[in-house]
């Protein structure tokens, strides 16, 4: 009786799977990172549509969107709740519904959670104006009065896991991750942060560096465009001390991590 012979890959067919697995990776990889170019692409895009809606409501409406006092004359009453303001004098709720703002030129924040505020009012009113895509509360989430729950009071971003939520600061501000300065009708781009706004950790510092040179002057402290995270994360400081009123800073290219959020100041 012949013996069985047993036949295994020969050193070519095992460098034909070898290229082939090699191949396959390294599409999965481009398509990643084509993909997330994309994304990334894609918030420079819909921070600019913010902006031009912004301002196209201001020139038809003569007021920023989420301060404007005339909003129930032309949309009704959100609700009769008392945070509901009604300038006009409307009692009833109507559809679809607003409530109007104070008109001081400022973005106030919800007194409470599940309640009105300019804020909110803000993509609300875009939205009705039919200057936006989507549909929003108006009101602020149930976890706080600065809760922001993406695609029910602002919208999300098409890159994974950010959003964007609306901040005014007129006085000097600062803490131990943002640098002093006004955050005038700035818009925060970043991750959720359980009951607050979008100030997570969203951008590799390269990625926010990119964003900010293309739109901005390339500087975390500086210009329009901030970095949040100065703190030795994000950003760090030229001469290598930490502080929030150190704007001679740069983004920390070296780190592959995702440690940034971006507010985008002074936007109207």
């Amino acid at each position: 009786m012949l013996p069985v012979m047993k036949r295994g890959f020969s050193l070519v067919e095992l460098s034909i799977v070898l290229v082939i697995l090699g191949l396959l990776t390294g599409g999965i990889l481009a398509g990643q990172s084509l993909i997330r170019a994309s994304e990334l692409r894609a918030a420079s895009t819909e921070y600019q549509r913010y902006v031009a809606a912004g301002n196209t409501f201001r020139d038809r409406y003569f007021a920023i969107p989420g301060d404007f006092r005339d909003a129930t004359r032309f949309w009704a009453r959100l609700n009769t709740n008392a945070d509901c303001v009604s300038n006009s004098g409307l009692a009833v709720a109507g559809t679809p519904g607003a409530c109007d703002g104070n008109g001081d030129g400022l973005l106030s924040t919800a007194a409470a959670a599940s309640q009105s505020g300019e804020q909110y009012q803000f993509w609300r009113h875009l939205a009705l104006a039919g200057l936006m895509e989507g549909s929003f509360s108006g009101l602020s989430g149930s976890g706080s009065a600065q809760h922001t729950v993406l695609g029910t009071n602002a919208p999300r971003s098409k890159l994974s896991n950010a959003g964007w939520s609306m901040q005014h600061i007129a006085t000097p501000f600062g803490d131990t991750e943002l640098y002093v300065l006004s955050y005038i009708f700035a818009f925060e781009f970043g991750a959720p942060v359980s009951n607050s706004r979008t100030f997570g950790r969203a951008l590799k510092p390269e990625e926010a560096w990119n964003i900010d040179t293309k739109m901005d002057d390339g500087l975390p402290a500086q210009g329009n465009v901030i970095a949040r995270f100065w703190n030795n994360a994000c950003a760090a400081a030229n001469d290598g001390t930490h502080a929030n009123n150190d704007y001679a800073a740069s983004y920390k290219l070296s780190d592959s991590s995702v440690q940034c959020a971006l507010y985008f100041r002074n936007s109207f």
